[in-house]
């Protein structure tokens, strides 16, 4: 087990190589949740996750021999970009395996930084299994993305800013995938605040912790918005310090995940991947047991594909109401178009997309059906433009 020693000495072999991330309250969740939110914006690291810190203190520590015979990682993004950016820094040939499924902004970044990917494996695991393949080939140094004392460490310098920053807490929440960043963070956060609570969190189909602190279990795996915690299995060491140093684990859903990224974006004006969300979604799931107490969240990464995030905010507008998708049979007459969306105008709604079906959909050759997508304030908002459509037409939500 690592010890405070480790993780301080880690923080000052780092200290200059990767930033130091503002530590701030945010009022818009504390509203929104009932929690008094402060959050650690490990998002605005230079490649956008805490996954640098680990990264970077593990090849500070390499030794002039391993550092000529290269070192090689496996990640589904975040330790990638990390491993690659301060091996660059270092003069450190590197290579990268990623599984396929990584999102191709992640795979661009990854190369942008200098190092060498290879696209291998259906799961982490098949991934996993190349990578260790071909260290043993090429005697490389295999870099863990969270299974090493060292990566440990490194992610534990997190833990020590946020507490020298925050003030007083009550509680600590942290995304688990492989387990590195909460194992480094609980060993910093029991030795300077040990009454504080400290609390994982997996995303429902990599849940195999959700029996904590029973024996873990084996998830179903499959397709995930939190693509950067889709481990089934946590780490052999990072399990050991879970196990000691962490009071519970929570389960949350893709749709909190999708709701918790939705409201950092609008409410805290932060753009979060899907892991780097999954703290809050915790929060959103379980409001009474957050609810008065002083919850610090880990942005722990902010590498989102674009296309994902807006469809993301777009799917989180349709399920609160404030996207309103109607399907109207209308008369197939000249005006009534015209008369339609100036009843949406007079409501207040705003048209995003309009299809109109004149010779499949409709249920007579006289008639037409019309599909539009309207934009409102809020679900009684919408509920208003839905009842002025209905005076004429019949209306039905899709």
């Amino acid at each position: 087990m690592i010890s405070l020693e480790d993780v301080t000495a880690a923080a000052e072999r780092i200290r200059g190589k990767v930033i130091r991330t503002p530590t701030l309250p945010s009022h818009a969740l504390s509203r929104a949740t009932g929690a008094d939110i402060t959050l650690k914006l490990e998002n605005l690291q230079a490649v956008g996750s805490f996954k640098e810190r680990g990264a970077a203190n593990k090849l500070a520590l390499l030794t002039p021999e391993e550092r000529a015979r290269g070192v090689i990682a496996v990640s589904a993004g975040n330790h990638a970009q990390g491993v690659a950016r301060h091996a660059s820094l270092l003069g450190i040939d590197a290579v990268i395996v990623m599984p396929k499924f990584t999102p191709t902004g992640k795979v661009v970044r990854t190369r942008n930084w200098g190092a060498r990917v290879i696209l291998e494996g259906e799961t982490f695991a098949e991934a996993l299994m190349f990578a260790q393949d071909m260290q043993a080939r090429e005697g490389r140094t295999f870099v863990h993305p969270y299974d090493d004392v060292a990566v440990m460490a490194g992610q534990g310098t997190c833990a020590l800013e946020l507490l020298e920053d925050a003030g007083e807490l009550d509680m600590l929440v942290a995304p688990i995938g492989g387990g590195g960043l909460l194992a480094g963070c609980s060993i910093a956060a029991r030795a300077l605040r040990p009454n504080m609570e400290l609390i994982g969190v997996q995303v429902e189909s990599y849940d195999s912790l959700a029996a904590f602190p029973g024996p873990a279990t084996h998830p179903n795996g499959g397709s995930t918005i939190a693509e950067g915690i889709a481990v089934l299995q946590i780490g052999k060491q990072t399990d050991v310090i879970i196990r000691k140093q962490v009071d519970k684990v929570l389960v949350v859903s893709e749709c909190a995940i999708e709701n918790a990224i939705t409201l950092l974006a609008e409410g805290a004006k932060q753009v979060s991947e899907g892991a780097g969300a999954a703290a809050l979604a915790a929060v959103l799931t379980y409001p009474d047991l957050f609810r008065g107490k002083k919850v610090a969240l880990p942005i722990s990464g902010g590498n989102i594909d674009s296309r994902i995030l807006a469809n993301t905010l777009l799917r989180a507008m349709l399920r609160d109401g404030r996207i309103l998708r109607l399907v109207m049979e209308i008369p197939d007459r000249p005006g009534v178009l015209a008369d339609i969306s100036k009843t949406i105008g007079e409501a207040g709604g705003n048209i995003i997309e309009v299809s109109h079906q004149r010779l499949f959909a409709a249920p007579s050759v006289q008639a037409a059906q019309l599909e539009v997508m309207i934009e409102a304030r809020d679900p009684e908002h919408a509920a208003l433009i839905t009842k002025a459509l209905e005076r004429t037409y019949i209306v039905r939500r899709a």
